[in-house]
């Protein structure tokens, strides 16, 4: 059995604290990583209709010979400005991840972008409302939602995400949308939880913080994530970085290493700003 801890959602699924992402992976490629990580003892599998490798995650799953009850598969709407999102709309495209994945549910279906120029996520979050009811999807959320976005969500509709998966490491914390999640039983999930190569795992609080614990810097990002609480999605296609990655469970940081990575906040985003972004 996995190592890797659980976090109850707010509906009482239970979901790995530790997850395999697969963004930017090809979808050729998809099924060799997937598989790689779900012999290193992953569990819980990260991708999105915009991946494009929904068919490949699929493939490795269906050859694991690992039961389904045994494993947690999140998928995404990718809710493109390129047509209206009505109810059947979004009803229709995830049955094609479904079909895509060769899966009859997943663990947790997101919108990809709250899209916040268009607001339509209103409409798409009461389709999701009809997804869990029926059980195909066992949990929904969001992801890139800021405070706004969520509080009109939680204002206009019934059902509490589960989930709010957001651009989140040392040096862009999110405390704000940690503190909102946190106050409405909302877990958080980090993607880009390494920072994208963008010289994250080269700053010298990092470094010696790993060489402290005889650890690589990579594993001190993830093991900050694992204490902090947040659910974290590493990618790599390397197998040695994605055993590494891995091995997160064997030390523990004290309070000053945890003060020494919080000070490295500097609230600079890698990626879109959801309040803008439509692309």
């Amino acid at each position: 059995m996995s190592k890797v801890p659980s976090l109850t959602l707010n509906n009482g699924v239970d979901m790995p604290q530790l997850g395999f992402g697969v963004w930017q992976v090809p979808d050729d490629e998809a099924a060799r990583a997937v598989g790689t990580a779900l012999e290193a003892g992953y569990r819980s599998i990260d991708t999105a209709a915009i991946y494009g490798n929904e068919e490949g995650t699929g493939k490795a799953i269906g050859a694991s010979g690992i039961a389904r009850d045994e494993l947690f598969v999140t998928t995404k709407l990718w809710n493109s400005k390129q047509e209206p999102w009505t109810r059947d709309r979004v009803l229709r495209a995830f049955d094609e991840s479904l079909s895509k994945l060769a899966l009859d549910h997943v663990d947790l279906y997101l919108i990809h972008w709250p899209r916040a120029v268009r607001t339509d996520y209103l409409t798409i979050w009461r389709a999701f409302e009809e997804i869990a009811e029926s059980g195909r999807a066992r949990a929904v959320g969001v992801s890139n939602f800021q405070p706004a976005h969520l509080r009109r969500l939680l204002d206009e509709t019934s059902l509490v995400p589960a989930v709010n998966q957001v651009e989140l490491h040392p040096q862009f914390q999110q405390s704000e949308v940690r503190a909102i999640n946190a106050e409405h039983g909302i877990v958080t999930e980090a993607w880009s939880p390494l920072g994208s190569g963008k010289g994250l795992l080269e700053v010298p609080t990092v470094l010696a913080i790993a060489r402290k614990h005889g650890r690589t810097a990579a594993q001190v990002v993830l093991r900050w994530h694992l204490q902090l609480g947040n659910v974290v999605i590493p990618k790599s296609v390397t197998p040695s970085r994605i055993v590494e990655n891995f091995d997160v469970f064997g030390f523990e940081l004290d309070p000053e290493d945890l003060a020494a990575l919080a000070a490295l906040d500097s609230g600079t985003r890698l990626g879109d700003d959801p309040d803008a972004y439509d692309g």
